[in-house]
């Protein structure tokens, strides 16, 4: 009995949870109601409300399980800045839907915040250990990881239209390159 229950708690929250990601395809987190919600996942809001406490706390809940899910995606791979890269293009790619959802302007930047924050952690341990002082550590993750979320943003914006090795060399090449990369290419 309790392993149906936990199933079908489960099966609540992924339809909440798809019922809001749907939802903000076309209009602000603020704009959606708890109410929308639930007519869409076809859920009554006591229910929802046995869950969630808002729709912005089911919204973080979506957004601390992508980035935990990418955390954990990244662990598995230990290994160069331009490996990284492509793997996490990979991940991108994978959850496309998801990233153009909780990276476009009605998921209230929320994601992309948490997204720089685990991305310019994961940097700094990973690939910064000692090559810097603390604060040039943290600058230069933050010009890089602002930079390169803006990148993938463009190119989600942009159906995706460079293969993701291809994406994942020119980020690197901006990386490593600067201005400079203008010159030489």
């Amino acid at each position: 009995m309790g392993e149906r229950l936990d199933r079908r708690k489960l099966y609540t929250r992924l339809v909440l949870k798809e019922s809001l990601m749907n939802l903000l395809e076309t209009k602000p987190i603020s704009k959606i109601t708890v109410k929308e919600i639930c007519m869409l996942a076809e859920i009554n809001r006591s229910t929802f409300y046995s869950h969630f406490a808002n729709q912005y706390a089911l919204l973080s809940k979506i957004e601390e399980d992508m980035i935990g899910d990418l955390y954990c995606y990244l662990e598995q791979f230990n290994s160069e800045e331009e490996k990284m890269t492509m793997k996490l293009l990979e991940y991108i790619e994978t959850n496309q839907r998801a990233f153009q959802i909780l990276l476009n302007e009605n998921g209230e930047s929320g994601f992309e915040r948490r997204l720089k924050s685990i991305t310019k952690q994961y940097m700094i341990s990973h690939w910064l250990k000692g090559s810097f002082h603390q604060s040039e550590s943290m600058y230069l993750s933050t010009f890089v990881v602002s930079g390169a979320i803006h990148v993938v943003k463009d190119w989600l914006k942009n159906g995706m239209d460079v293969p993701k090795d291809e994406m994942a060399k020119l980020i690197n090449r901006f990386i490593q390159n600067g201005l400079s990369y203008r010159n030489g290419k």
